[in-house]
């Protein structure tokens, strides 16, 4: 849980952005071969530890990092390598309190039982608002003008808000942000195996995500890893698979030999989608969610409970089930 102390010095950041200027929304290619020219991954094979390899390049230009890998492990990022729902909580509130968003008269503000619903509905940031305002609230009045009536001034409203959210959540982030227990040092030795790829595929926008990833995780460690895909890097958020479709294809193994960790009901969806083993990390926001009803293969409550060999060693074998010690619901696995 995050310190009250640090809550209420986020809460003050919020107001202290001014509004960026509208930038449109590139076209992307919906093939998941062409889709992720701009992404953020690859580098060249070499055998052994992948510590100090050449920084990553686009997508297109090198092959994955570890040359011959036989198992993919594939992370999450908010929610499983830092707790980030409440940081983005307050940033969306305050990007709406910067535009003076209104319904009714009415400002809007997300409360933590409604984001809590919303996160686990909704992947991507630009998706949850247009789901908020499609679905719940309506289309608000801002600064910007009265309320948005075409396609094009919805998208605009959109993208300006999330401009000025993430430029508040990269300095919440700055401030607060905390890696969750034991996944650095997961991290730490899956970057140690010659023969498991790594990667990070977050629905998060890049701004964001880039600020998380570079405070938490570190750059000697995102330049060892195989795959690293922002939102932005995919047509389609989570529970769309593509993005770990794409993983899989960059690292070049079947579904059913990646592992993906996740942390929420949206995740899970989008790495069953895409064929691949799901384990969860659940949050105080997501610990009554029934995952394994949606067909998660093992649920913990963080990675300071397991080791890479929990995870791996059965697939090794030969076996097809993973973590049978962890086969606990939520609440059961936290006592």
């Amino acid at each position: 849980m995050l310190r009250t102390c640090a809550l209420l010095s986020m809460t003050a950041v919020c107001g202290a952005f001014m509004t960026p200027s509208f930038m449109p929304r590139s076209s992307m290619p919906l093939s998941a071969s062409s889709v992720v020219s701009g992404a953020t991954l690859g580098g060249a094979a070499v055998a052994g530890s992948r510590r100090n390899r050449p920084s990553i390049v686009n997508l297109n230009a090198m092959a994955s990092k570890t040359k011959d890998p036989k198992f993919a492990l594939l992370f999450d990022c908010d929610g499983v390598i830092v707790l980030t729902e409440e940081l983005h909580r307050l940033a969306y509130n305050g990007a709406f309190k910067e535009f003076e968003l209104t319904t009714d008269g009415k400002a809007v503000d997300w409360d933590v039982a409604y984001y809590d619903i919303l996160q686990n509905t909704v992947g991507g940031g630009k998706p949850k608002m247009k789901w908020h305002f499609n679905n719940k609230s309506g289309w608000p009045a801002s600064k910007m003008g009265g309320v948005p009536t075409s396609d094009e001034d919805k998208d605009a409203l959109v993208d300006s808000l999330q401009d000025t959210k993430t430029e508040i959540y990269k300095k919440l982030v700055t401030e607060v942000a905390t890696a969750r227990p034991g996944v650095l040092e997961m991290l730490d030795a899956v970057l140690d195996r010659p023969d498991i790829a790594a990667g990070i595929c977050s629905a998060a926008t890049r701004g964001g995500f880039d600020q998380v990833v570079n405070s938490v995780v570190g750059k000697d460690r995102l330049d060892s890893l195989d795959v690293v895909m922002a939102g932005d890097d995919v047509p389609r958020k989570k529970p769309d698979p593509i993005i770990y479709q794409l993983a899989g294809e960059k690292v070049g193994l079947a579904p059913e030999k990646c592992v993906v960790v996740e942390d929420s009901l949206v995740g899970l969806r989008a790495a069953k989608g895409a064929g691949m083993r799901c384990i969860i990390t659940y949050t105080e926001s997501t610990k009554d969610c029934d995952f394994y009803a949606e067909g998660a293969d093992a649920v913990v409550e963080d990675f300071s409970k397991i080791t890479l060999d929990d995870v791996f060693k059965p697939l090794f074998e030969g076996e097809t089930d993973i973590l049978k010690a962890f086969k606990d619901a939520p609440k059961a696995a936290a006592k």
